[in-house]
């Protein structure tokens, strides 16, 4: 199964009583392994949590913290992208080159690297620079 087949899969279990906008993310590990997760909404919409940090969140659970590849998908398949704040958290445990395909629908898809994303990016370095001040 390819990664934009895992995302859309990950639709089914997403919970958006609030604004009925689904989200599929099947991440890809080093090592082959695929985790997905879907949006799941909350009342309280900042404690909504997003397709892209589920699946995250289950893969450093698992122990990876080396990824290559990720699908974003929505129930309308209009090339939606990771947010800024899904984008940060990847960046955290993937480096620039990470890849980011969205599902575009018809068979089309968007094709990124996660540092044209999110460029100039928070890192451990920026940390460290500042605590050297």
């Amino acid at each position: 199964m390819d990664l934009i087949e895992a995302a859309r899969d990950a639709l089914a279990d997403a919970h958006v009583p609030y604004s009925e906008y689904r989200v599929g993310a099947a991440l890809r590990t080093a090592d082959g392994t695929v985790y997905t997760g879907c949006n799941i909404e909350n009342a309280n919409y900042s404690n909504s949590l997003h397709a892209e940090e589920v699946a995250l969140a289950e893969a450093v659970k698992d122990g990876h913290r080396e990824f290559d590849r990720i699908a974003v998908t929505s129930g309308v398949r209009d090339g939606v992208t990771p947010c800024g704040m899904c984008r940060q958290s990847l960046a955290e445990f993937a480096a620039d080159d990470l890849v980011v395909v969205c599902d575009e629908g018809d068979g089309e898809i968007g094709e990124y690297t996660l540092g044209e994303l999110l460029p100039n990016t928070i890192s451990e370095g920026t940390l460290d620079d500042a605590r050297a001040e």
